[in-house]
């Protein structure tokens, strides 16, 4: 029996780029979407022009709620659920060796990462968080709770084991051997991800292979991940890691970073290029499903590097406000034609809800500023208003494209997986009472674009009511039942 789902929609058609979001943007205010048993979106457009094909369906009546895609976060720490706001005294260096690294290694007792990952889980599902790259813990039954509570929950996620095989002494137990590091990936993979081409078609959890950052591993470790991944990279398996987030001069991140390895970029360390002097050491692990987070304080040549490899950027705004790290350059960086989708960074800052954390980009774009520490500084002119089609475009389809979706879900087009979120403005006073007293403008299309900015800015996680992926409504948890 097919579902229609009546209410507000937006969403952006297609698959456009960012600068092409304007241009796709649908909205219907009154609006019909259709799904069929098996999860499919069999129509998407205005209640009055439903097909009379579907006059036998159920209805679910959202009445004044709004309809918008599943959000997408393309970068999240699971071992940090619980280590949201944790003062480190510092910035990014700082913050790992002071709470990070002894926060995580909590995870070693199979209690506490259960209940975790059951917490994971819930808040996934209450931020209307439908699809998730997930950073993940170093030890392998924390990894096996998440991936098994992720599938009972039908939530669509990748992750893999955080890999570290060096570090400072408060990162000791996190470590592993590099036999070791490569060892648990490859059995990561075997037990998790969808070999089967035919089983990836319709898979919700996937592997990733997953090194924390360059100076939590060996050129050595390097060299074990690029080869495994060569071997896997073919059957969807995933990468993902960090770079240039923290350009302090000195000891920051990417100094450090250029120091231990003797190379010309940080990208180089994962370009198979880590030997001083970028000389080439091993397999390359950029590439269509490889995500970048950060990516602050890119050179040109990493920029073009990325998109020529068509690895994507996942952009935390966020967490880049908390630990000091500075400000991507949007025009620089989307202009280099890389996929830049939204990350929440969860725990470096305070948030999971991807509207408020479209909110925080808006803000930190319309305020840029030149970042410190590139070697081809952008003038001072280049603050952006971005338009809120491309801020849903970020927070939703981009990170589908990024992690290699977009033919299966980020939108509500006829066809795809009915990943949705329903926001119900009479949950949130303020919100509320602003929508309905807004000021309506002359020009439709101004007025659309005014809605839906003013949604994306006021909405929060007590006005989201309901998160489905496949058609099928999300539970909590039963400790988390009202």
């Amino acid at each position: 029996m097919t579902t229609v789902h009546r209410g507000h929609i937006f969403h952006i058609t297609g698959n456009p780029g960012v600068q092409g979001a304007t241009d796709h943007l649908a909205h219907f205010s009154d609006g019909a979407l259709a799904v069929d048993d098996s999860g499919i979106i069999t129509f998407c457009g205005d209640w009055a022009d439903l097909p009379q094909d579907f006059a036998s369906a159920t209805v679910v009546d959202h009445h004044d709620a709004f309809l918008l895609p599943g959000f997408i976060d393309t970068h999240m720490h699971y071992p940090q659920v619980w280590l949201g706001d944790s003062y480190g005294g510092g910035q990014l260096l700082e913050w790992l060796n002071n709470c990070i690294f002894p926060g995580e290694s909590r995870f070693a007792d199979p209690d506490f990462a259960q209940r975790a990952a059951i917490e994971w889980c819930d808040r996934m599902i209450k931020a209307g968080t439908t699809n998730g790259l997930v950073f993940g813990s170093a030890f392998s039954h924390a990894q096996d709770f998440l991936f098994e509570e992720a599938n009972k929950r039908g939530l669509r996620i990748v992750s893999g084991h955080g890999i570290q095989t060096t570090g400072p002494a408060s990162a000791k137990p996190l470590m592993v051997s590099e036999t070791e590091a490569i060892d648990m990936t490859r059995n990561e993979i075997e037990k998790w991800h969808p070999l089967d081409a035919a089983e990836r078609r319709n898979a919700l959890a996937f592997v990733a292979v997953v090194p924390r950052f360059s100076l939590s591993v060996t050129p050595t470790t390097l060299a074990g991940l690029g080869e495994l991944y060569s071997e896997y990279r073919d059957r969807g398996v995933y990468f993902t890691s960090h770079l240039n987030e923290n350009a302090r001069p000195g000891d920051g991140e990417i100094a450090t970073v250029k120091k231990e390895y003797g190379v010309n970029t940080y990208l180089d360390t994962y370009d198979g290029h880590f030997l001083p002097g970028s000389k080439k050491g091993g397999e390359s692990l950029l590439g269509r499903r490889s995500v970048m987070a950060h990516a602050v304080h890119c050179q040109d040549v990493e920029l073009a590097r990325m998109a020529e490899t068509h690895t994507s950027i996942s952009h935390c705004p966020v967490s880049q406000w908390f630990l000091g790290s500075g400000t991507m350059p949007w025009k620089r960086t989307t202009n280099s034609g890389v996929t830049v989708a939204i990350g929440s960074d969860w725990g470096a800052g305070d948030e999971w809800f991807v509207p408020q954390i479209l909110n925080a980009c808006y803000k930190q774009h319309i305020s840029e500023r030149s970042p410190v520490g590139i070697d081809t500084p952008i003038a001072d002119t280049e603050a952006v208003a971005l338009h809120p089609a491309e801020l849903l475009f970020t927070g939703t389809l981009a990170g589908a494209q990024a992690l290699d979706l977009e033919s299966r879900t980020g939108n509500l087009d006829v066809g795809k997986e009915a990943d949705f979120v329903v926001l119900d403005p009479t949950e949130w006073n303020m919100m509320n009472a602003t929508l309905r007293n807004r000021t309506i403008l002359e020009d439709p299309i101004k007025d659309r674009d005014a809605l839906l900015f003013q949604l994306l800015m006021l909405a929060r996680e007590k006005a989201l009511v309901a998160t489905y992926v496949r058609g099928r409504k999300l539970e909590l948890s039963p400790s988390q039942m009202p």
